[in-house]
């Protein structure tokens, strides 16, 4: 095995091992087995358990926001279209794993936000770079009117984040996507008002 194709290897043991039972319950010898890699491997990748699994974290989160950039750049669809499509898109993902697991990102926040600094401070350097992304595709939606303009897009896009992980978690305890399902139904249905819409409405 050759040494990227070994660090490969315990990065992705590594991720299944913390997405399944988290990082407290995920001991060294049980990834150094899943990954059918040496003690003596793992040390020359990694300094300890905290940085091997920030370096998980890292390409979690690199494969992530790649997904995320695709859908929110695609100029095939509209603003809105495309923050729609991703919403259904991560909802049938989920339903595919039978709403388990959840998201690294957010299973780690609650797992390790209290109580070790270097995770804290890593994982809402993650959130703020997907709140940003979120939020220059709601200025775009509001560009184009898709989205009113008089909700402020940064402060909508902290909310749809906050809103989609909370939403996530609570799917995991029902093993069901309805909480998902009623994400988008409220925040295409009510939360986001073009402002077409709000005229038709105020006209009535």
């Amino acid at each position: 095995m050759g040494k990227e194709t070994t660090r490969d290897a315990l990065l992705e043991a590594g991720r299944r091992m913390f997405l399944e039972r988290g990082y407290n319950h995920s001991g060294l010898e049980a990834v150094l087995q899943a990954a059918g890699v040496p003690k003596g491997s793992f040390y020359y990748y990694f300094e300890n358990k905290e940085d091997f699994a920030l370096q998980v974290l890292d390409r979690f989160v690199e494969c992530f926001t790649a997904e995320i950039d695709r859908h929110l750049t695609d100029a095939n669809l509209s603003p809105l279209e495309r923050l729609r499509k991703l919403s259904e898109q991560a909802c049938q993902r989920l339903e595919s794993q039978q709403c388990r697991n959840g998201c690294l990102v957010g299973n780690l926040s609650q797992e390790m936000a209290d109580q070790n600094e270097a995770f804290r401070v890593r994982l809402e350097e993650i959130f703020i770079g997907w709140v940003e992304r979120f939020a220059t595709c709601i200025r775009q939606a509001q560009a184009v009117g898709e989205i009113s303009d008089q909700i402020d897009a940064w402060e909508l896009a902290n909310f749809w984040l906050n809103s989609w992980q909370g939403a996530v978690l609570r799917a995991k305890t029902m093993r069901s996507t309805a909480p998902l399902r009623t994400f988008v139904k409220v925040i295409f249905g009510f939360v986001i008002d073009s402002p077409s819409h709000q005229e038709a409405s105020n006209g009535n």
